[in-house]
């Protein structure tokens, strides 16, 4: 890479590990928090194999779509379009959009998950599927979203590319949420 006048390029190795480092060892202690909360509750989650089924692809809903919404926002950064929060229609249609794929995924997650049950012999109606899916995702996705905009508008504040903070950390914080919110939605509907 090309030095421009006396500046170092943004883009080097160092710059790279150091910015990305710290990250990414937060993202590792919130996999294993994720998998200590999912080991705690191991004798009756297998109980209920429906719901073993639910939670790798409902947990990713908000993670996936969290990181859509951040790269989106980073974009919007990068091309100067995100100064303002409040009123910034960028991030208000982002937001938007994010959530309609989310609820629409998670509805069609929960009609797979009920299909695939039934199919395997250990159905669950598809009426608690329902119900436990649109309770951890409306659960998931708002604390994911919120987070999303709060560390994108930080990182850009602060002159760090919010490229290299925002999607590995929505990622996996949209596991622990996710886990959070199906066993919240498991203890509101008296399930487990």
């Amino acid at each position: 890479m090309r030095k421009i006048g006396h500046q170092t390029p943004y883009y080097t190795v160092n710059g790279i590990i150091r910015r990305g480092l710290p990250v990414l060892l937060i993202t590792c202690v919130m996999g294993i928090i994720v998998g200590q909360i999912l080991n705690s509750r191991e004798k009756s989650l297998i109980s209920m194999p429906a719901i073993l089924i639910l939670i790798p692809s409902l947990i990713k809903i908000g993670g996936d779509t969290g990181s859509m919404l951040g790269a989106r926002l980073s974009s919007a950064f990068h091309m100067g379009l995100g100064d303002n929060l409040r009123s910034n229609p960028v991030v208000r249609n982002s937001v938007i959009a994010a959530s309609i794929v989310g609820i629409v995924s998670s509805i069609s997650v929960s009609i797979l998950v009920f299909l695939a049950s039934n199919f395997m012999g250990f159905g669950m109606p598809f009426l608690t599927l329902l119900e436990i899916t649109l309770i951890a995702v409306v659960i998931e996705l708002s604390v994911v979203y919120s987070a999303t905009v709060a560390i994108s508008f930080a990182s850009h504040r602060f002159g760090v590319d919010p490229d290299d903070t925002v999607i590995p950390f929505i990622a996996s914080l949209g596991d622990l949420v996710g886990v959070t919110g199906i066993l919240i939605a498991l203890h509101l509907l008296k399930i487990l």
